[in-house]
């Protein structure tokens, strides 16, 4: 009986896997050309040899790996730097913020105020993003009531450091609410009782939410860190525009080398360096959710 069993149900979870893979088949089928076929191309592209005054790498040379060695350069080294720095610091600040943020509206709010918080985070991302930069490059600008805002952070409104802070608020200015809203989810999946029953056992409220709440929100934390950090480091728009040429992050790099001088072969070497770094960083992250989702749950 219990063979029979076992035989039902290797057949069944044979049958599931097939299933599977068919439904899979659309999806792969679109996946190759729209997106590895690209990514074969950009690194070919990668792989030419560039001549001043034309357009692209050059047909039919010898394949080099000179755009890459290049990059090893201190002056490219300097843009990688400045935009995982700020990606990290935008970041953090959206994570310490943000979960305040979700907590008040999940355990504190009322339902009709917690509706009209959600739905302000959530009006804020549809709200145009050159609009946002726009407003907060008047707000914060030279001539801005809130240009002295600086000096809060020690920070000279006329000194280059101002622009990295314009360039850190317009990217917090979307990732912010970004994060709350995954934060949300996180801390409503938390049981509050738990919270209460170690409360009622004689532990000091601040130790009870460490303890329990924050510990077991540390996946969500991570996943909405991943969120935004991808969003920061991919960013184009608000460096190109709130950097004004002081501040530039990779993506800046890589639309000037393409767009400006037509290089494509080390704009296309950047890219990739780009995205096997961010690949490495989201993996380790992914696998730390993952480590961390397991501990949840024991």
């Amino acid at each position: 009986m219990a063979f029979a069993r076992t035989s039902a149900g290797s057949r069944s979870g044979t049958r599931a896997s097939r299933v599977n893979g068919v439904l899979l088949l659309p999806a792969l089928v679109l996946f190759l050309p729209l997106l590895i076929g690209p990514l074969a191309v950009l690194l070919d592209e990668s792989l030419k040899p560039y001549e001043a005054g034309r357009i692209g790498g050059t047909e039919g040379a010898e394949l080099t790996f000179e755009n890459y060695t290049e990059l090893a350069d201190p002056a490219y080294v300097h843009y990688f730097l400045d935009t995982f720095r700020i990606g990290l610091i935008v970041t953090l600040a959206a994570i310490l913020l943000g979960y305040p943020i979700a907590h008040f509206i999940v355990r504190k709010a009322s339902p009709w105020l917690a509706k009209l918080l959600i739905a302000s985070l959530i009006g804020m991302l549809f709200l145009s993003l050159i609009v946002r930069i726009y407003a907060i490059s008047m707000a914060y600008g030279p001539l801005g009531p809130f240009n002295d805002v600086s000096w809060l952070f020690g920070i000279d409104p006329r000194s280059p450091a101002k622009t990295e802070l314009m360039v850190i608020f317009g990217l917090l200015h979307t990732v912010l609410p970004l994060v709350a809203i995954t934060l949300i989810s996180t801390i409503q999946n938390i049981n509050p009782r738990l919270e209460d029953a170690a409360l009622s056992l004689g532990a000091p409220r601040w130790k009870a939410f460490t303890s329990i709440t924050l510990i077991m929100s540390l996946p969500g934390i991570l996943s909405a860190g991943i969120i935004g950090y991808a969003f920061c480091i991919s960013n184009l728009v608000v460096p190109l525009i709130l950097g004004k040429g002081f501040v530039l992050f990779v993506s800046n790099l890589i639309y000037f080398r393409f767009s400006e001088i037509s290089n494509f072969p080390s704009g296309a070497a950047i890219s990739i360096l780009m995205m096997l770094i961010s690949l490495t960083i989201f993996y380790g992250l992914m696998r730390l959710v993952r480590d961390k989702n397991g501990e949840a749950r024991e």
